[in-house]
């Protein structure tokens, strides 16, 4: 497969404190031949965001208006990504080098693979950048073993979003999840674990916000298997928050 261009996805909202280090991490990425296509879904910001992302060289789409949520946002940026290969960088994430993607796109031209992912840290900004978890994901393992690849650090061919399509806006926080699910596990696709960590991410996260949200989101990874008519075993959503466990040993 030749791949002459990546398109990297970032969407935000009143981000200003923090969207710079995105997309300087985006515009340092060095690879030959191949053209990185950053594109900016904006929910409408009010706090100098937008003033920001504009005054950068990249991104090469801006799209500032308002929107129904975070997925309904990354599927405004799908409608617009001309790369072969798709990823998408939250905007309060980094990507850990400049040859990160130069890395990625070589795993694809070794292999036949759909998609290639990688493992990630998560720091916390509050206290000098400490890592407090690692994710590292680890070769293609067992969807119904609670195992998922880290979605920052997921790049798919953009085949995959076409004949699958974009996130299910009925999902507020495992959209995600439910889209792996249709596309990854019910296709069987095949993966490739790149074994480095392509993505630093900060502390936090909507699902993650409270008790509740966290509530719902077990419901949601439930719901993602049955509205696929999968049917996963009765540890599975259990096991998904329970492998997070090991992210905290260092």
């Amino acid at each position: 497969m030749n791949i002459s261009k990546v398109s990297i996805i970032t969407v935000c909202y009143n981000a200003s404190d923090v969207i710079s280090q995105c997309l300087d991490s985006v515009e340092e990425q060095v690879i030959e031949n191949v053209t990185v296509e950053h594109i900016v879904i904006d929910g409408g910001s009010n706090d100098g965001t937008i003033e920001i992302v504009r005054g950068h060289q990249y991104p090469d789409h801006v799209v500032s208006e308002k929107d129904d949520g975070l997925y309904d946002a990354m599927n405004k940026g799908l409608a617009k990504a001309t790369g072969e290969i798709i990823a998408f960088l939250n905007s309060d994430d980094v990507y850990c080098d400049p040859n990160v993607i130069s890395d990625v796109v070589s795993a694809f031209k070794s292999s036949n693979t759909q998609a290639v992912f990688g493992d990630l840290v998560v720091f916390d900004p509050k206290k000098e950048g400490r890592i407090v978890r690692r994710w590292k994901a680890g070769p293609q393992g067992n969807f119904k073993h609670g195992w998922m690849p880290p979605h920052p650090s997921l790049f798919v061919r953009q085949s995959v979003f076409k004949q699958h399509g974009g996130f299910n806006l009925n999902f507020k926080f495992s959209a995600d999840y439910e889209w792996m699910i249709r596309s990854l596990y019910s296709e069987n696709l095949s993966l490739t674990y790149l074994p480095r960590t392509l993505v630093k991410m900060r502390a936090g996260g909507l699902s993650n916000a409270s008790l509740m949200n966290r509530l719902k989101a077990h419901i949601e990874d439930y719901n993602a298997w049955k509205v696929n008519d999968k049917t996963p075993y009765p540890w599975t959503v259990f096991l998904k928050p329970l492998r997070k466990i090991t992210q905290f040993i260092k």
